[in-house]
């Protein structure tokens, strides 16, 4: 570890998330760069981390997340949707569920046509496939197989239900995926997961530990940035915290800040620096420094709602196997390295299809769990045996804004995504509940299924599914856009497509706050690619012509 008294590195990383840590060992890998990275959370040492199955358990901890919450609206019925981020090293892949998932080509495509260079697919699958390690099935050879990479492997898992809805997809015309991230989404089959010999492999356990052992990176941990410094419009380094009232630290960065705080905290940080709309700066009592209007605009994310079905009387699912003796059976085969329910995404099955036919590609993610949940609880699974089927819109065009409430950053901001509040949204999550619900009804699953308990049948049409989907929608936690990556002449742009913030110096931003627009996936694999991208620009590199090859 670096000489913590020195207080001034080449980079300082506000965050040790998914991208800071990838940023960290880029960064620090050749000897020639000192790094020093902020982290707000504890480090990762809590046990429920590692064994996949418990982010039930860190999702509801506040001492390894941040419990954010949004501003209730009419389109979430008046309640306040958690919008749970991770706080510890490795952020939120510390607490996810694991899924990797790049989306669509198009997704990126769309990037570059925005005035965005190089930010097409082509041009990013290279940095996708550097942070992966690729361990199964890879027909196309879409895949990286780097062993420092994050390991990505296929479900080894099984259970009768997820097999006859797999089966029920099929004969309804949905056809089998062996590989959802080659480029072609659309179909039905299993999430490949960031879950190897029965542990989760965070960011951090990927990326940052290993380089912790170098000499020239210092991870600091229960450091809350409170200020970003500047010295004119050129970014010197970072206030930080330990615990609220406590005395204020600085560490100098004397090349560049890089902002992966994630996309609250991102645009909440620039914000109480001095960077963003006037108006808000003056309402929290903080100097302008830079006007920067899209700074916590343009924030978007992925609203899911799940109908819950009763299995048939003798039928045992997650929730008789999260019990009694046949729970303790689970622990021995997790501890025997076999397979086993502790080991397990939380979403085991994927749909990618379409809202309407006629569609040209998936506007939907749909996924399938051979467990039921409480309503209105997070993950708490029901007393009964059943299964739980989701859908949510793959690009929302409802967004909102993050905002600072004031100058104290353990004042959690303004979180307002606006949910539902465009019309197409509200036809396309239409669409999403009255398939995943047809999809819950084949031939296959009624063998297995009795009733519907969530919403129930009486639910029928659009205005009282949509007054469902208000009461009982969640997050997925994805979310994105509050940095908005664009060219200069955008208003709305926060970054170029170098991740420079537009009329600062030495301050770049790497996190999912950079997406001009959501994209159809979850976020973790495109944020590891950010940050991948990020790297090679702050060091003046490409990608190799062995890695453009590879992925041609």
């Amino acid at each position: 570890m670096a000489d913590s008294s020195a207080d001034s590195f080449d980079y300082v990383i506000v965050g040790a998330g998914a991208a800071g840590c990838v940023l960290a060992n880029r960064l620090s890998e050749d000897g020639s760069a000192t790094v020093c990275v902020l982290e707000a959370g504890p480090p990762d040492s809590n046990p429920w981390i590692h064994v996949p199955a418990g982010f039930i358990k860190t999702l509801v901890d506040p001492r390894v997340t941040w419990q954010f919450r949004t501003t209730p609206t009419a389109n979430t019925a008046g309640r306040a949707v958690p919008t749970t981020q991770g706080r510890t090293l490795g952020g939120s892949s510390s607490v996810n569920g694991m899924v990797y998932n790049r989306g669509q080509p198009a997704d990126l495509d769309n990037w570059a046509q925005r005035g965005n260079r190089g930010w097409g697919y082509a041009d990013c699958l290279p940095y996708y496939r550097r942070s992966e390690n690729r361990i199964g099935h890879d027909p196309a050879g879409r895949h990286g197989r780097n062993p420092g990479g994050i390991p990505v492997t296929d479900m080894d898992w099984f259970h009768p239900v997820s097999e006859a809805f797999i089966e029920g997809c099929v004969n309804a015309g949905i056809p089998r995926n062996p590989d959802y991230n080659s480029g072609d989404q659309a179909g039905v089959g299993y999430f490949q997961r960031a879950i190897h010999r029965g542990v989760r492999v965070s960011a951090a356990r990927a990326f940052l530990h290993p380089a912790m052992r170098r000499p020239n990176l210092e991870v600091r941990t229960n450091a809350r940035a409170s200020r970003i410094l500047f010295e004119g419009r050129r970014a010197v380094g970072v206030q930080y915290l330990a615990a609220r009232g406590a005395p204020a630290q600085t560490v100098r960065a004397r090349r560049e800040v890089i902002l992966s705080a994630g996309t609250a905290n991102t645009a909440r940080l620039l914000q109480v620096s001095g960077v963003g709309p006037a108006d808000l700066l003056d309402s929290i009592g903080v100097p302008v420094l830079h006007e920067l209007r899209g700074v916590g605009a343009n924030f978007r994310d992925h609203y899911a709602s799940r109908i819950v079905m009763r299995a048939k009387p003798g039928s045992v699912t997650l929730n008789q196997l999260a019990r009694g003796h046949r729970l303790a059976g689970q622990v021995a085969r997790w501890a025997t390295n076999r397979p086993s329910i502790l080991a397990t995404v939380p979403s085991h099955v994927y749909v990618f299809w379409k809202s309407f036919e006629g569609l040209d590609a998936p506007d939907l993610q749909c996924v399938f769990t051979p467990g039921s949940y409480a309503e209105g609880k997070v993950y708490v699974l029901d007393s009964y045996p059943g299964v739980t089927a989701g859908a949510w819109q793959h690009r929302p065009e409802s967004h909102g804004w993050v905002r600072a409430r004031s100058a104290d950053v353990f004042d959690d901001p303004d979180i307002n995504p606006n949910y539902l509040s465009d019309a197409n949204d509200r036809r396309v999550h239409l669409g999403g509940i009255r398939l995943i619900r047809r999809l819950l009804n084949t031939p296959e699953m009624q063998q297995h299924l009795e009733a519907e308990t969530i919403p129930g049948r009486d639910v029928q049409t659009d205005d009282e599914l949509l007054d469902f989907a208000r009461r009982t929608g969640n997050t997925t936690y994805h979310l994105i856009g509050t940095a908005k990556m664009g060219p200069a002449t955008d208003p709305s742009a926060v970054v170029g497509d170098r991740l420079l913030v537009h009329g600062m110096a030495g301050l770049r931003v790497a996190d999912a706050s950079i997406m001009p627009s959501m994209i159809s996936a979850n976020t973790y694999a495109t944020v590891m690619m950010i940050a991948e991208r990020a790297a090679d620009f702050i060091r003046g590199r490409e990608a190799s012509a062995a890695e453009l090859e590879s992925a041609a």
